[in-house]
């Protein structure tokens, strides 16, 4: 594999635009992107273009990536459109990164646009019902009702996928089995909620920017016991771009502010066994350090996928910031929090920044790589040098369907 750099960023605000397109959406980042990184729209080899929703939402199924693209006058080159749940543009980043590597091109596009807001909300519910398996979503009702059971929860499970997606009941399920094995509280997601709340303050792109307090998030509706709303990552409509370029690209443009891809794995769950003590996110995660040649402690920031506030904790384990147990005391000491020894999402994560499906996997690495080129004013990471992005999406049987872990390193 040849080295592979992003040249480029580009991202609108996330947030509630029902008088904008996705077009609009995708032109203001994509151009963005291209600006960034001082291209020509025609130097582009090739666009890797995610979207989750549109056909869903809007009804653009079949070819969105080449409709924006039209619009910005950009024909020609292969236009790849890439589906895959709420990891669809960090998919979309892994092919690509893939591809340069290999060197089949050496300047790319990678998009993620989305629009999820609708007068109609349960349009907006049902595409993450689609998001697991509909010909078995009778056993998703049936295992959530034993979680319930099991737990002692009186959470309503008639209302998943009608008031509220049924992400946050799987979200809930995983979040009091975490209680249960860790000893982790509600109080303990509420401090990871106040904690991306202030990180989103400082982003001028983030949904949200209101600074919460731990009571504050605690003392707000309940959407499914044991989460309150600030523990509920929003929906959102928004893009982000990226452009990735080949070692010889770079050079021969004269790039000098870069951020180089050291790894981008993409896998998706299985089937797991009593014998089998594997599991997705840790299995991808040791792969991705594996080929970037790093590990946890080099890590100086995290990008990671808190569609629910538990999940943060989560994946402190699952990504070996923190020993099994040990997550709910990484976070008390600070560690995670801007200024601490491995600041996670500092742009406030999706729980603030918000969530456009399709968009927030690219988010991710846009964050971190303004981050390691020290773009990020008032939240950025002082010297930070290497950073992670995990984004996973849908759901089948115990754990995600998909899932793309990064690892980014300063140029």
């Amino acid at each position: 594999m040849q080295p592979v750099f992003i040249a480029g960023t580009g991202m609108t605000r996330f947030g509630k635009f029902l008088d904008r397109g996705l077009k609009s959406l995708a032109a203001e980042a994509i151009t963005a992107a291209l600006s960034d990184a001082a291209i020509e729209p025609s130097q582009l080899q090739a666009a890797y273009m995610g979207n989750a929703a549109a056909g869903v939402m809007t009804g653009q199924v079949l070819v969105p990536g080449q409709v924006v693209l039209r619009g910005l006058g950009i024909g020609r080159i292969p236009v790849v459109n890439v589906e895959n749940a709420c990891a669809t543009s960090a998919t979309a980043f892994q092919q690509a990164f893939q591809m340069i590597g290999l060197g089949a091109y050496d300047i790319v596009l990678v998009a993620g646009f989305e629009k999820l807001y609708s007068e109609d909300k349960a349009r907006t519910f049902s595409v993450f019902q689609g998001a697991v398996d509909l010909e078995a979503i009778d056993e998703v009702y049936e295992k959530l009702s034993r979680s319930l059971h099991e737990t002692k929860s009186d959470a309503n499970l008639a209302e998943a996928g009608k008031s509220r997606s049924l992400f946050m009941d799987l979200y809930a399920s995983m979040a009091r089995d975490y209680m249960a094995q860790s000893g982790a509280t509600q109080r303990d997601f509420a401090a990871v909620a106040a904690k991306n709340s202030f990180h989103g303050s400082l982003n001028p792109k983030a949904q949200f920017q209101e600074v919460l307090t731990i009571e504050q998030v605690l003392a707000a509706p309940l959407i499914v016991d044991p989460m309150t709303r600030p523990m509920c990552a929003p929906i959102g409509d928004g893009a982000a771009a990226l452009v990735l370029m080949s070692e010889s690209a770079v050079k021969r443009l004269g790039i000098q502010e870069r951020v180089r891809v050291l790894s981008s794995v993409l896998a998706s769950g299985w089937d797991y066994t009593d014998d089998d003590p594997a599991r997705l996110a840790p299995a991808v995660a040791a792969q991705a350090y594996e080929l970037a040649g790093v590990g946890p402690v080099d890590l100086d920031l995290v990008e990671l996928h808190d569609a629910g506030a538990p999940a943060e904790l989560i994946y402190y384990e699952h990504l070996g910031l923190a020993a099994s147990g040990e997550a709910a005391a990484l976070l008390d000491s600070g560690a995670t929090r801007l200024g601490g020894r491995v600041p996670v999402n500092p742009s406030g994560g999706l729980l603030r920044k918000g969530h456009p499906i399709g968009a927030s996997g690219c988010a991710q690495l846009v964050e971190l790589t303004d981050q390691l080129r020290g773009r990020c004013g008032a939240r950025q990471v002082i010297g930070a040098r290497t950073a992670l992005a995990e984004n996973g999406g849908g759901w089948i049987g115990d754990d995600a369907a998909a899932i793309v872990i990064s690892v980014l390193q300063k140029a």
